[in-house]
């Protein structure tokens, strides 16, 4: 386990003593979205899960289930809702069906990197508005944001697109927000869960995908069907994954398991950001040197292009649900006022 999450949970445990600790114990039955074995993606749970048994003294405890093990990771928040499960792990975007708003709490196009979108939610009013977007669509959880990656890889492509032409036509795998503007250029678009992407692209169901960053990717074998990996990823400059509790066991549950339960995740945010930080440059010098990847930075014109319409799509998604625009107004508004610090104070990318 990581002394990242280890040492920024810790303070969890000196909340009380063993003995103070409320008799009941609480057994989190967690389905997740993401396998275990992709880093980042769902190798934050387990250690999650070791944590919460180690800071509660074994008074709570989480057994993790892989994809599709107990819940199919699509139906994860209407069974934490609904009792039959009491958590789930996964994240807002896939719920963009049932609440709009719900990809802006995973991932936004030209978004904000993590740093400033974990300022948002904690600093901000991302957190109030997390839940009262749950609350007001009428579903029974409790969410706590438990994990972050930095930048995705744009995509993976059989071959190069240096126009809008090249997108005409194309079936791609693409997540949230950045799929209705990949729509909107030509593209036909499908959202499937990690594990039937690879299976997708060699049937030739979808010609192209986008999934997560390079060392997730390489364990789902994109390389070996299409070599033209694109960056930067302007759908996703970050990616938030929640935890979410069902709301009864939550307000059951006593003040220290709460508390270390968000102290938890909070440090998990941390770690699995650092984490996702550590492996990708080494997945990225592979793909190069063993795997006959070709690299590839979209033109200026083309991430132009990708904004503009980024910009029409949030327009009417705003226009068409009135929680999208209300959560797309604050955010903006925090990142309005962010960028005069962003801008004085870091370098420029180079």
């Amino acid at each position: 386990m990581k002394t990242t999450l280890t040492s920024l949970a810790l303070a969890a445990s000196l909340l009380a003593a063993p003995a103070a600790f409320a008799a009941d114990k609480i057994l989190l039955k967690t389905p997740i979205a993401f396998s275990t074995a992709l880093p980042g993606l769902g190798s934050p749970i387990p250690r999650v899960a070791e944590q919460l048994n180690v800071l509660s003294g074994n008074t709570i405890k989480m057994k993790v289930y892989e994809p599709g093990k107990l819940v199919p990771p699509f139906e994860i928040l209407d069974a934490v809702s609904s009792g039959k499960i009491n958590s789930g792990y996964t994240t807002a975007g896939y719920w963009a069906g049932k609440i709009p708003a719900a990809p802006l709490f995973s991932a936004v196009p030209f978004g904000p990197e993590a740093g400033e979108y974990m300022a948002w939610l904690y600093y901000g009013n991302g957190m109030d508005l997390y839940q009262e977007m749950y609350d007001q669509a009428g579903y029974n959880v409790k969410v706590l944001p438990c994990a972050i990656i930095a930048p995705e890889t744009s995509g993976w492509f059989a071959s190069e697109i240096n126009s809008a032409d090249d997108l005409q036509g194309l079936k791609m795998r693409f997540f949230g927000l950045g799929g209705k503007v990949m729509q909107k250029l030509g593209v036909a678009t499908s959202l499937l869960p990690g594990g039937e992407i690879f299976p997708a692209l060699e049937k030739g169901a979808i010609d192209a995908t986008e999934f997560s960053m390079p060392a997730i990717d390489a364990r789902l074998g994109f390389h070996k069907l299409v070599k033209f990996n694109y960056f930067p990823g302007w759908h996703q400059q970050a990616t938030v994954f929640e935890l979410m509790i069902n709301k009864d066991v939550w307000n059951e549950a006593s003040d220290q398991h709460k508390a270390i339960i968000e102290t938890t995740c909070k440090a998990s945010m941390a770690d699995s950001f650092a984490e996702g930080e550590a492996i990708q440059f080494a997945a990225l010098q592979d793909n190069i040197d063993n795997n006959g990847v070709t690299i590839k930075q979209w033109s200026p014109e083309m991430l132009d292009l990708f904004r503009t319409t980024w910009e029409e799509v949030a327009a009417e998604e705003a226009a068409n649900d009135a929680f999208f625009a209300k959560v797309l107004a604050d955010l903006t508004e925090f990142r309005d006022g962010y960028k005069l610090w962003k801008e004085n104070a870091f370098l420029p990318r180079m």
